[in-house]
């Protein structure tokens, strides 16, 4: 079984880091934890690793953080390829630059566990390309060959994007098989195992099965981010920031604080810190648990489902975000794991999302049996937290 697509991200950091500094971090114990303040950033299509990727997805998302023993990616006649990976085991980030001497330009920045492709050997640097960035690395932050063959492994991030209006997550890898869910087109879920035609997917209702022939499989790796796409990235994000802001501002303004509910819900349920706009936003996602769940959906009283209801709420305050728990994973700025999180940040899981609310919980529309309700945040594996506010 081959991988039909390999797509390329880079993993940045929320705040502005210094190019100029010629240190190199110590090197740290592999760890899928973002650094703090890290975030995520889709790179365009075409920065994919040449020698690993295939045509069938023309599509970028964003890359998701995973504990490397949370998925198994399946052994593949691509193996070999591999082997042509440099892969960066850094407690934070190693520069890339111009020349293979620490008094070169900085070029751009290799995240730790991010993946690049080796060009050749110069004594104790390396020449690398890696998403845009083309430059030397130290040689000893990285690990190449077998090495690099067994940790890409545990790196990428086996996904399968849905492909048709509505995908049946079937209980067994088989059509005869009951129905234990549905996904929405482009949503993506984590790929957990896979069997000839059939993949093992992480859904809302649990594990189950969907059918290759209506899903893209994909992996997805870390890649730099260059010194010109950090600074955009940081621009833009701050506008929008500013803008959420406003808008948010101007909406509860006209309604009268229209936040605040007479609903005894947010009463049984403590909002955690967090700006004022994230608190308003958890606090008024919380009138609506017991409310009802309908696939497809996005109205907090008659029924809505993850995105819609994440949606719905935001739109409360003058933000608009997609109907999609994927899409939902690029919005804002990124938060580095749960510890960090604050009130009204979006939690994105695989297929799903809700709204943290502090407290290690969130509301969300979770299925059709539960309807809307608070759970712990953890009770699934978090792919991404991101803050609008």
């Amino acid at each position: 079984m081959k991988f039909k697509t390999v797509r390329a991200m880079a993993l940045v950091f929320a705040f502005a880091v210094a190019f100029g500094s010629n240190s190199i971090t110590a090197l740290a114990t592999n760890s899928s934890v973002l650094p703090a303040g890290g975030l995520e950033l889709a790179l365009n299509k075409g920065t994919k690793l040449e020698s690993l990727a295939s045509s069938k997805s023309d599509k970028s998302k964003i890359a998701p953080i995973i504990e490397k023993d949370d998925i198994e990616i399946p052994e593949t006649e691509e193996e070999e390829d591999f082997s042509n990976l440099v892969i960066a085991q850094v407690s934070n980030y190693i520069n890339i630059r111009s020349i293979p001497d620490s008094s070169g330009e900085v070029l751009g920045k290799l995240y730790n566990n991010s993946v690049g492709e080796l060009i050749s050997v110069e004594g104790e640097w390396s020449l690398i390309k890696s998403g845009t960035v083309t430059g030397y690395v130290k040689s000893e932050y990285c690990v190449t060959g077998d090495d690099a063959i067994e940790l890409a492994k545990q790196v990428g991030t086996r996904f399968a994007t849905v492909t048709t209006t509505t995908l049946f997550v079937r209980k067994e890898a088989t059509t005869d098989s009951g129905i234990i869910g549905m996904v929405p087109l482009d949503d993506d879920l984590v790929v957990t195992a896979e069997e000839g035609d059939w993949a093992q997917v992480d859904t809302v209702e649990g594990s189950g099965w969907v059918s290759k022939d209506y899903v893209t499989i994909h992996t997805e790796f870390v890649q730099a981010e260059s010194k010109e796409e950090e600074q955009a990235r940081l621009a833009k994000e701050e506008a929008e920031r500013k803008k959420a802001q406003k808008a948010a501002e101007k909406k509860l303004a006209s309604n009268n604080n229209t936040s605040s509910s007479s609903s005894t819900a947010t009463t049984n349920y403590a909002v955690g810190s967090g700006s004022e706009l994230g608190v308003a936003v958890a606090e008024y996602g919380l009138q609506f648990v017991g409310n009802p769940y309908v696939y497809g959906g996005s109205s907090l009283t008659n029924g809505t489902d993850c995105s819609g209801f994440v949606m719905s709420v935001y739109a409360n305050f003058g933000v608009s975000l997609p109907h999609s728990s994927s899409s939902d994973r690029s919005q804002g700025t990124a938060v580095d794991g749960l510890d960090n999180a604050q009130a009204g940040d979006i939690v994105c899981y695989s297929g799903h999302v809700g709204i943290y609310i502090g407290n290690g919980q969130i509301v969300h529309a979770s299925n059709k049996r539960t309807g809307i309700i608070v759970s712990n945040a953890d009770y699934r594996k978090i792919l991404a937290i991101r803050r609008i506010f």
